[in-house]
């Protein structure tokens, strides 16, 4: 019985690290603008490499894609959306859902975005 229940902690241990490293596919998303106003949409995430990836977020009416890579729990991508540029920063969560900060050129503050997966 501990064999039994030791290679189920063991198997549990590395299947969770294993789900959170994969994080190509598609994502609700949930939002924050500067004026702390919400906004909702998808996302989706395509992987390119081991590292980097395509991204593209169709949200509040718009469409905004860009390029994003992925260092361990970090998360970053740089996006276009009409003509402006943004960048948003996120934390990598254990359940696979991206917890993150953005911003877009030349404006002040930032909004906040989470990615939950499908």
């Amino acid at each position: 019985m501990r064999r039994l229940l030791f290679a189920s902690a063991v198997a549990t241990a590395f299947a969770l690290p294993a789900a959170a490293q994969s994080i190509g596919g598609k994502y609700s998303v949930a939002g924050t603008n500067f004026d702390g106003s919400p906004y909702t949409g998808e996302a989706e995430i395509k992987l390119r490499s081991e590292t980097t990836c395509a991204i593209k977020w169709n949200t509040g009416g718009s469409v905004s894609q860009g390029i994003c890579m992925r260092n361990k729990d970090a998360f970053a991508a740089f996006y276009a959306l009409n003509k402006s540029y943004g960048l948003v920063v996120y934390k990598v969560m254990e359940d696979g859902s991206l917890h993150g900060l953005w911003t877009i050129y030349g404006q002040d503050g930032s909004g906040t975005e989470v990615l939950t997966p499908k």
